[in-house]
């Protein structure tokens, strides 16, 4: 909770100067990625995902398919690979952002536009044009928003060595590109409004001063 405390200080700083607004913070065992979301764009799926957030949903889960020069995608397993049912409706299809580098963006099932439900994914690089061309298949993958702090994190979390996981028989494919050591979600937390922010903020360097000047 300081952790997350210190960050919204940081931040007020950062919406006085005109930063992107940061919406989600994610804490994880490789450091924290910071979200702007995009309401105007895709309402239905910030609804969602921040409803998810907010239910605590993602706490203790993991970054379950990383794939170097493509994508990270999490939001359904734990870090013993057990699956977390979703516990909300699948939302319609609501693309129409491109899905380049650094967008998150909603997972579905192939063949099903309107199948996205928790599991979501981050861009490593520019995959809307030429295949996976992500802007057309499936009806187009919904871009929600955008990491805009800690890109780095995102990337030291793609160099992560993965392996493949099969059933008994030793030649199904169960689940593909899993890290071998798990990216864990420690928590997933909604950042206020930038105003709010910036309240907080003017009470975060009251609290410096009053340290500064022996207070608690």
């Amino acid at each position: 909770m300081r952790k997350i405390f210190v960050f919204i200080c940081l931040l007020s700083f950062g919406a006085a100067a005109g930063a992107e607004e940061v919406d989600v913070l994610f804490e994880t065992n490789f450091g924290d990625i910071a979200i702007d979301l995009y309401p105007e764009q895709a309402p239905l799926t910030v609804k969602n995902f921040t409803g998810y957030v907010e239910d605590g949903f993602y706490d203790g889960l993991i970054f379950h398919r990383v794939i170097d020069g493509f994508m990270i995608q999490g939001g359904a397993f734990d870090a013993d690979m057990n699956f977390h049912d979703p516990t909300r409706d699948p939302i319609i299809n609501e693309f129409g952002l491109s899905n380049v580098r650094g967008t998150v963006a909603m997972a579905k099932k192939g063949g099903d536009p309107d199948s996205a439900t928790s599991q979501f994914f981050i861009n490593l690089t520019d995959n809307s044009g030429p295949p996976p061309a992500l802007d057309t298949q499936n009806g187009g993958f919904t871009v929600f928003g955008k990491v805009v702090l800690s890109m780095d994190v995102v990337d030291a979390i793609a160099q992560t060595p993965v392996h493949d996981i099969y059933y008994p028989d030793g030649v199904t494919l169960k689940y593909g590109d899993v890290p071998d050591d798990p990216v864990i979600i420690e928590s997933a937390t909604v950042i206020p409004e930038p105003a709010t922010i910036l309240l907080l903020g003017l009470g975060c360097l009251a609290f410096v001063r009053r340290r500064g000047a022996g207070g608690i």
